[in-house]
């Protein structure tokens, strides 16, 4: 093994693991919120960037304002799914919510495809194109934007969970959504912001990492998966466990690219998640309830 691109390894694993934490926080807030899988948020993820691509490439807006414009457009989009097709399903049995997040995935991605055709899009890195060179690891500044907006991202939803009253209500529905109501909370409010935050974290995703890999109308299905692969193994609905099972799905994927082959890289990441899964169902800080008949 080549000792030296050990670094670099292990920088290019946590950009990518950064992107699906950021990914599987937006699962797990549905999640928690809800109960439900939402298997629009790739879509969510590929919309952040294809707004940014028109805001900037084409209407030529500076891009930390096409930045937060896309965010607030995915997060508005994320608000819509909830407050119209699903509050409105006249079914609430769990699985038929699940097929109306399906159902969007589906939608957005076609209508993607005939607003911005099937070629992949790109625009430019936010740092240049000069790597960084750190202990034998070149590190390009799209990485560092990266991790360092991703990990700004968890402080602030770390603060906003534990130190304001809205986001204490949303623990408390996350909890027991019944008691919730019973002392006044707006469940249905805060459901719709779950749904807002989920989409501007996507989005987020999004924008940060399609400059190193371009981004089409079909580019956020794999991502999606990876991101719920990355909940899956933390923990399914445990917010630290999103944040670790995305950087260890992160760090093992590009481990394995480097040493076996990038042709398997998606397999390589998903045949370790079931490895893991098989010695601890519930993931990495997931808990097991036990049910006795």
């Amino acid at each position: 093994m080549p000792w030296q691109l050990i670094p670099h390894f292990f920088v290019s694993g946590v950009t990518n693991g950064s992107i699906y934490a950021l990914i599987a926080l937006g699962y797990c807030l549905i999640q928690n919120a809800t109960g439900l899988v939402n298997f629009a948020q790739g879509e969510f993820v590929m919309l952040g960037a294809m707004i940014v691509i028109t805001l900037h490439n084409v209407m030529g807006l500076p891009m930390p304002l096409a930045f937060v414009l896309s965010t607030a457009a995915v997060a508005i989009i994320g608000t819509a799914l909830e407050r119209g097709p699903i509050r409105l399903s006249r079914n609430r049995d769990v699985l038929t919510l699940i097929m109306i997040t399906v159902g969007a995935s589906i939608a957005i991605r076609g209508a993607s495809m005939m607003l911005w055709g099937k070629s992949s899009h790109v625009f430019p890195p936010f740092g240049g194109d000069d790597p960084i060179i750190v202990l034998d690891a070149a590190i390009l500044p799209q990485s560092l934007w990266i991790m360092a907006l991703s990990l700004a991202a968890l402080i602030l939803l770390y603060l906003f969970f534990h130190r304001t009253l809205l986001g204490k209500a949303m623990r408390g529905v996350a909890d027991n959504s019944l008691g919730a109501v019973l002392i006044g909370i707006s469940v249905r409010r805060l459901v719709a912001l779950s749904f807002a935050l989920s989409g501007a974290l996507g989005a987020m995703a999004g924008v940060l990492i399609t400059p190193i890999t371009s981004m089409s109308y079909d580019g956020g299905l794999m991502l999606g998966l990876k991101g719920f692969a990355a909940g899956i193994l933390g923990g399914y609905g445990s917010t630290l466990g999103a944040v670790v099972g995305g950087l260890l799905l992160g760090i093992l994927e590009a481990f394995g690219a480097g040493l076996v082959s990038s042709a398997y890289k998606d397999a390589i990441a998903f045949l370790v998640l079931l490895t893991i899964l098989f010695v601890r169902p519930a993931g990495l800080f997931g808990s097991v309830r036990v049910h006795r008949l």
